[in-house]
């Protein structure tokens, strides 16, 4: 019984985990709010639009946590390419879906 209870739980998670395109790094429990930006980029038919956004803390605190939500519930991403959690930096790179916008809300959490 237990063991089919944690099967489940797997499987659940590796669901959730395919079908979100949204980025939850580290955690925003009980951390301020650092920074915030919403990310847009408008739409072109049959091109990819790439988005790089950089953020550099000149208080130099530990980044504790990072949200990328899809607004749109596209089939964007959203990847951290440098720093991010146990930094004072991070770099993020934003990819739409051939066709479509980007759309995400960033929240940085320290």
């Amino acid at each position: 019984m237990k063991t089919a209870l944690v099967f489940l739980v797997v499987l659940l998670s590796v669901i959730c985990v395919s079908h979100c395109k949204d980025l939850i790094v580290g955690t925003s429990f009980n951390n301020r709010l650092l920074w915030q930006q919403k990310v847009e980029y408008n739409a072109i038919p049959l091109k990819k639009r790439v988005k790089e956004v950089f953020f550099s803390d000149p208080g130099q605190q530990i980044i504790k946590g990072v949200i990328a939500r899809d607004l749109d519930h596209t089939d964007a991403t959203a990847s951290i390419t440098a720093g991010g959690v146990g930094f004072s930096y991070a770099n993020f790179r934003f990819k739409s879906d051939r066709g479509s916008g980007l759309n995400y809300q960033l929240e940085i959490y320290t």
